[in-house]
């Protein structure tokens, strides 16, 4: 049976409960056609190259989406992690560089929206390290963090990313705080990601109102916020650029930004930032299985 630990701290000064936004970057990342979206799915034939309504859903991402929540963070004072598609950024640099220039971490989402836990060790290594580049090469920024497509990783990927230099990933749901596992008889963070408090699956997959979307967001919070008097606790939220980047779903993250810091100990943090500090914290749980 898991015991808390009731002596902290349990986060950097004297903060309460962290809140780790991810802003995927993932338009212009997508393939011509193909791709989840809200339009029913079409088997188009070879002579249709694409998907022209699909591809300007996802257009609105980086035309309309981000500008909007990067406006947004600013007002609040608030930094995200974006884990960025290489393609995405590639085809949109100065919407990358912008992100970075605004304090925000670049991290990794793969150079393409495409599954790799199929892929050969080698494909998955050259598939990973393309997409790596890609942000780096555009940003300045070397990705530390890492988030495999719809978090499918396979059984080579954990290995990889470390090899590669990454020090934490977030393709995990299983605890409500930072962790660390063995990763080639190394320490690897855990930033466990969200899919309760994730817009494209409420929004766009069970079809949640903002409304909805909001007071699920605060309950979490209110619950999280109870539990992390006697022990570490992180709130995960997600944001997709072409579906928390509209008008009405950023009039929400502003209620929920000025909901939250409302009460005293609240903070927002880098995912990069997270695991630094679970890094060296003794406090850090260490599981001996990795799922």
């Amino acid at each position: 049976m898991f015991t808390p630990s009731t002596t902290g701290p349990f986060w950097p000064d004297n903060t309460r409960l962290v809140i780790s936004i991810s802003m995927q970057f993932e338009a212009g990342g997508q393939p011509p056609k193909g791709t989840d979206s809200p339009f029913p799915p079409v088997d188009f034939p070879d002579s249709v190259p694409s998907d022209p309504a699909t591809n300007t859903w996802f257009a609105y991402g980086y035309r309309e989406g981000i500008p909007r929540m990067l406006d947004l963070w600013d007002r609040h004072e608030v930094k995200v992690t974006s884990h960025m598609i290489g393609e995405a950024a590639r085809k949109h640099p100065d919407l990358a560089r912008e992100i970075v220039a605004r304090g925000h971490e670049a991290a990794a989402h793969g150079p393409q929206w495409r599954s790799q836990y199929a892929m050969s060790r080698e494909e998955e290594e050259h598939f990973i390290a393309d997409g790596t580049r890609m942000v780096e090469e555009i940003t300045g920024q070397r990705p530390s963090g890492y988030n495999a497509n719809w978090l499918r990783r396979g059984p080579h990927t954990l290995s990889l990313l470390q090899k590669l230099g990454y020090s934490y990933h977030i393709d995990d749901l299983s605890r409500d705080e930072p962790f660390i596992e063995q990763v080639n008889g190394m320490d690897f963070v855990v930033v466990p990601y969200t899919l309760r408090n994730n817009d494209i699956l409420l929004v766009e997959g069970r079809n949640y109102s903002p409304d909805m979307f909001l007071a699920q967001v605060k309950r979490d919070f209110d619950e999280l916020y109870r539990e992390a008097d006697a022990r570490r606790r992180m709130m995960s939220i997600s944001a997709h650029d072409r579906i928390s980047g509209s008008p009405q779903m950023v009039s929400v993250w502003d209620e929920f930004i000025r909901y939250a810091k409302s009460r005293p100990g609240v903070s927002f943090m880098r995912k990069d930032e997270i695991a630094r500090f679970a890094l060296q914290s003794p406090l850090t749980l260490r599981e001996s299985e990795t799922i």
